[in-house]
């Protein structure tokens, strides 16, 4: 592949899904008809990208019954990487994270797959409030584990992630990182009444944005306010250094 995605993160309800189930929308867009986009499930606890039928997502079981690494499904995983063209993205469960860091750092997957000419990005979704210590201590162990390309999701439904007033981009954490940091996409608080309510029902039918013009079980504002959400989530992605904006444009990512 050109490019595998990984979306990561130990803390468990961040909006780690929604964030996946967006990037693998707006990178089918953009490389309709220019390359194929692999879509995996890996989270063994909550099969949620899955779900999305227009994504045509492939399920894979590595954890074993005793959450160990299961190796030949590990291996598999990773030789499809290194044998498809196209892009790749890959939903991770919380419960997956730790073997799932063990496993890249122990086998030198990064090495391996930059020998191949495969570039790994990891996602990383920050969410505001109570859940940020966690979510920022998860990030920095991410960046210790692996030596790869990373994209910050800023999930700010629950409140901005700052601290003492700094914004995100004054944390230590991104200060000594920054060169492996490639963008950070800042997911702004909406109204909870109207937006919030919308994307929450839009997550619990499994509904792609294009899905939910189509859809009888959604009336017209609701459709309005997420076709807003969509403008602005892929605008801020098509501002990143990612191998779906290096295409030649003949995507329709709006």
């Amino acid at each position: 592949m050109k490019e595998v995605n990984l979306v990561v993160q130990s803390k468990g309800g961040c909006g780690k899904t929604f964030c996946c189930a967006s990037y693998a929308q707006y990178v089918t867009a953009e490389a309709a008809n220019q390359v194929e986009v692999h879509c995996y499930d890996t989270d063994t606890s909550n099969r949620t990208l899955s779900r999305y039928k227009p994504l045509n997502v492939q399920i894979i079981n590595i954890l074993t019954g005793h959450n160990t690494v299961d190796t030949r499904n590990f291996d598999g995983l990773i030789e499809q990487f290194l044998e498809k063209d196209g892009i790749g993205i890959v939903d991770t469960g919380s419960n997956t994270f730790i073997p799932l860091m063990s496993y890249i750092a122990e086998n030198n997957i990064t090495e391996l797959l930059r020998e191949s000419g495969v570039r790994l990005i990891l996602h990383v979704p920050i969410e505001g409030g109570q859940a940020q210590t966690d979510c920022i201590d998860s990030l920095d162990n991410i960046l210790k584990f692996v030596d790869a390309d990373v994209v910050i999701w800023l999930n700010e439904f629950h409140g901005a992630v700052e601290s003492n007033g700094k914004p995100f981009e004054q944390f230590g954490v991104y200060q000594k990182n920054k060169d492996r940091i490639i963008g950070v996409v800042r997911l702004e608080k909406l109204n909870p009444d109207t937006y919030g309510k919308d994307i929450e029902q839009m997550t619990k039918l499994h509904l792609t944005f294009d899905e939910v013009d189509h859809t009888a079980e959604m009336t017209f504002m609701p459709k309005q306010r997420l076709r807003n959400v969509k403008r602005d989530i892929f605008a801020k992605l098509a501002s990143l250094p990612v191998a779906a904006n290096a295409l030649d444009g003949t995507g329709d990512g709006k």
